[in-house]
């Protein structure tokens, strides 16, 4: 076992107290958080998501709910994906957008287009008063390795398109991390899907083998459309197990 494989078990772990869930109404959630989180780097991190873990800014962590088990990590084997019809089709539609990959940073731009998706998606969850600061917390601050892209319309007499989409990636040894993800909220787009298509592709193209997306719950519909990415795999007791496999 080499050293980061032990950082696992040498890391000190605390629960955090019970607070209502942010996906099921009337449940009660508590998670385990990983510290101290300077000492979670790159490498550390690796071996933490996983083990089922996931980061927001600093702050990493994975469900640790009494008598519930129903978030579990989801990954996509990117080699083996096939898109499905409706997939194609949100591909077409948004193709035309350009994406610039760069290093996290707070941009006012970016952050307004948050607050409007967050007051769309996401009323009365919290997140939709966010401040610079919380936001800058949640999105920009990262002590692993990451990346934020933006997609906007094709530029018009040179100048820039209209923003459309906001993501935080992460970069792993072996893949590629959906950490969040905001867009124009506008009825009629399948910027999401097409966002996750993007970094599929990216994945495949530097050769890693997995997208991480993060927690699938499947009675939670904010959380279920991530099984609509065939083929993936669950976590389920500690072990990464093909979705064929599960009965």
């Amino acid at each position: 076992m080499n050293h980061s494989e032990r950082f696992v078990t040498d890391i000190q772990y605390y629960s955090t107290a019970q607070y209502p869930c942010s996906y099921l109404a009337g449940q009660l959630a508590r998670s385990q958080v990983a510290a101290p989180t300077e000492s979670i780097d790159a490498a550390n991190y690796d071996v933490l998501i996983r083990h089922g873990f996931r980061r927001s800014g600093s702050f990493v962590y994975r469900p640790q709910c009494e008598g519930c088990q129903a978030c579990l990590s989801i990954r996509l084997p990117v080699a083996d994906f096939q898109t499905n019809r409706s997939q194609k089709r949100a591909w077409a539609k948004h193709a035309a957008l350009t994406s610039t990959v760069m290093e996290p940073r707070f941009f006012r731009e970016h952050y307004e287009l948050y607050q409007r998706y967050q007051r769309s998606r996401h009323a009365g969850g919290g997140m939709d008063v966010d401040d610079e600061t919380q936001y800058t917390d949640f999105l920009v601050r990262s002590n692993v390795r990451s990346w934020m892209v933006e997609f906007r319309e094709p530029s018009i007499n040179q100048a820039a398109g209209e923003l459309r989409m906001v993501s935080i990636i992460d970069q792993l040894k072996d893949g590629l991390s959906a950490v969040y993800t905001f867009y124009t909220p506008e009825s009629g787009q399948n910027l999401g899907t097409f966002n996750v298509l993007w970094q599929i592709q990216q994945a495949r193209e530097h050769g890693l083998k997995h997208l991480y997306l993060g927690y699938w719950i499947q009675d939670c519909q904010k959380m279920a459309y991530k099984a609509l990415f065939k083929p993936y795999e669950l976590m389920l007791n500690g072990t990464w197990r093909p979705m064929s496999k599960i009965s």
